[in-house]
């Protein structure tokens, strides 16, 4: 059985699910819009750039989740995969699941996006398996620290590693769809690298290399 791999933000998605997250919750005033507006375009700069410390960003995403009860966060959340989200999907591309459905092959989607954002999202696309950044959660709360390894950059090599050993699976007759340079360390392992309107350093690399590029 193949395996059919998806980054998740601005690849199944047409937007940015944690950038947008942070700036649903400037625009409910849970956070200081103009602190949250300049933070997130900091960082989502640095992403871009493929320089961002997935730490120091986690740490600043992860935050809200301590200031506020649970139920507090899951109503948050579920208002923001209707408003926001939703849109993001209708407007993507997750119709490229469906062809991997119909093969039967493994379908994941891997991303650094944490799994309190993504998890509902992953379960909303119908995909069982999510690798994503596990926000810590201990004792029934969480920490705002980051659980084992970020699914980022040669992260998502060592979480898709550690879950093929887990699952018994092997990486032959593999593909990967991603956006982003960012996701290079695992383009360059799969069987079939696909590049799904990506940046422009992603995008020259994949002509460089004659890799599907779909946009």
């Amino acid at each position: 059985m193949a395996l059919a791999l998806f980054d998740l933000d601005n690849t199944l998605l047409n937007g940015d699910s944690d950038h947008g997250w942070g700036m649903y919750l400037a625009e409910i005033g849970a956070v200081d819009a103009k602190e949250q507006q300049a933070r997130q375009d900091h960082f989502y700069q640095q992403y871009l750039d493929g320089v961002l410390d997935i730490y120091e960003f986690c740490e600043y995403q992860f935050s809200v989740f301590t200031q506020f009860s649970l139920e507090q966060l899951y109503s948050w959340r579920n208002d923001f995969m209707q408003t926001v989200i939703e849109p993001m999907i209708q407007s993507g591309k997750p119709d490229l699941l469906d062809a991997h459905r119909k093969a039967g092959d493994d379908i994941l989607i891997i991303t650094a996006t944490n799994d309190f954002v993504t998890q509902p999202i992953a379960e909303r696309l119908g995909v069982e398996t999510l690798l994503a950044t596990q926000a810590e959660f201990i004792d029934g709360a969480y920490t705002g620290k980051v659980s084992g390894t970020p699914c980022y950059q040669h992260g998502k090599v060592t979480r898709l590693q550690d879950w093929m050993s887990s699952n018994s699976k092997q990486l032959s007759s593999s593909t990967f769809y991603s956006d982003s340079i960012n996701d290079l360390p695992l383009l360059e392992l799969v069987d079939t690298p696909i590049a799904v309107t990506p940046d422009d350093r992603l995008r020259a690399h994949a002509e460089k290399l004659h890799w599907q590029i779909i946009d």
